[in-house]
């Protein structure tokens, strides 16, 4: 039996979209290995957000090929679809496929010849370019891509570069997807896109219908919303979440800046204004609700001033239980690239060191302010230091004792 190993790097979106790729594999014959193993083939599915994310993955090509110098290596995702030529140069490389072409990615390594090298040039932006997506390596959980691709071209992203416009699949097809899930015994899912709460644009449908249909599916008891930007959470999805107890009180909402005159400047589609108004409105309809927030540290021309008014926006106002910090990585193609008064990376990691100092007493806090009440935890399948774990439904991570009989199963607790 021929073996394929696979390197997932990135978002969970991508997370998703190799697991879709190891199930195809499967029905072709072949036995998945870890990526530590000598294999016939390996598949490194790539991130581009960063230019740390970019060496990474060179990093992971050149190391896989040092496992197994003979083994076809197959590349594919953002990084693929950014930088194709680059990615086919390194050593060891057969085929590079865009982050539109992830689909083919069985069918050409099947039919590729020894010594052959193809860089697939594909077509990101059709409607009908999306690669269906979900995960299933959990006992627990599953992440169900449900949308691609993003039109608000930030200034500071290559994301739309890579992933194409905002396109989805329709709501019946992802509700059948749902079911598959429910069938293998997850019980929770977690939908995930490049801008999700986008979701509608190729079939005239809306994201609360695709929430609506979700929820009539027997035997999945949770569905989380893996990030949703703060204009396209409307108040009627928010009244909507607020009566269905199978959507979780846990929002990732990314924030970016605190400072107005940066939101600009990124050409973010809200104010400071709108966004915690946004977050006062979800906590007034949605009790003990976990927020977590991606922030940008270090866009061009951001001032200590600017940054001061991030912390204390963050510190003072909306409060995240976590906040996922970046600092501003220059991304050729984009007009922040060659924006004036670039950050010194010694003040983007002074910032960085402060905003997660932030993030661990807010993360604290919240825990304090739910403990003694009781929840509900899923407990999952991996045991470290004879301790098994969960989330509450309001992603407060819980340990306890190992206890086979729980694992997949929803447990009361007192936090």
């Amino acid at each position: 039996m021929k073996t394929v190993a696979f390197v997932t790097l990135g978002c969970k979106l991508n997370f998703s979209e190799t697991s879709t790729l190891e199930r195809m594999f499967e029905a072709q014959g072949f036995s998945v290995v870890p990526a530590s193993q000598k294999a016939d083939i390996y598949v490194v599915n790539t991130c581009s957000v960063t230019e740390h994310a970019d060496k990474k993955c060179r990093n992971m090509i050149r190391r896989v090929h040092s496992e197994n110098p003979e083994a076809l290596i197959a590349v594919t995702g953002c990084y693929a679809q950014l930088n194709p030529q680059e990615i086919l140069e390194i050593e060891g490389v057969s085929l590079v496929l865009g982050a539109g072409a992830k689909g083919l990615t069985v069918e050409k390594a099947l039919s590729l010849k020894p010594g052959e090298k193809v860089a697939l040039p594909c077509e990101i932006n059709g409607v009908d370019s999306i690669f269906p997506a979900y995960s299933s390596g959990e006992r627990t959980r599953s992440f169900l891509k449900v949308q691609d691709g993003c039109d608000y071209l930030c200034s500071y992203c290559t994301v739309p570069l890579a992933r194409g416009h905002s396109r989805n699949l329709p709501v019946a097809e992802l509700k059948s997807e749902a079911c598959e899930i429910a069938a293998k015994g997850i019980r929770e899912i977690v939908l995930t896109g490049v801008n999700t709460g986008d979701f509608g644009k190729t079939t005239g449908e809306s994201f609360l219908d695709l929430l609506k249909a979700l929820a009539e599916v027997d035997g999945i008891e949770r569905y989380r919303i893996s990030s949703i930007e703060p204009n396209l959470m409307t108040p009627e999805i928010v009244k909507w979440i607020s009566g269905e107890p199978k959507f979780m009180p846990h929002f990732h909402i990314p924030l970016q800046s605190g400072c107005d005159r940066i939101l600009r400047l990124m050409r973010r589609r809200y104010n400071t204004k709108m966004f915690a108004e946004k977050i006062a409105l979800i906590r007034s309809e949605i009790p003990r609700v976990f927020f977590g927030m991606d922030v940008i540290v270090g866009f061009p021309g951001e001032t200590d001033d600017d940054f001061a008014q991030t912390y204390d926006f963050l510190a003072d106002i909306v409060k995240p239980a976590f906040i996922h910090v970046f600092p501003y990585s220059r991304r050729h193609g984009t007009d922040a690239d060659s924006m004036p008064d670039q950050v010194k990376d010694s003040v983007k990691t002074e910032r960085v060191d402060a905003l997660e100092a932030l993030c661990e007493r807010l993360n604290s806090e919240f825990v304090e302010a739910n403990r003694g009440i009781k929840d509900y935890v899923l407990f999952e399948s991996t045991a470290r230091g004879g301790k098994m774990s969960g989330y509450t439904t309001n992603y407060i991570r819980i340990e306890r004792p190992y206890d086979r009989s729980l694992i997949g199963k929803i447990v009361e607790v007192v936090i």
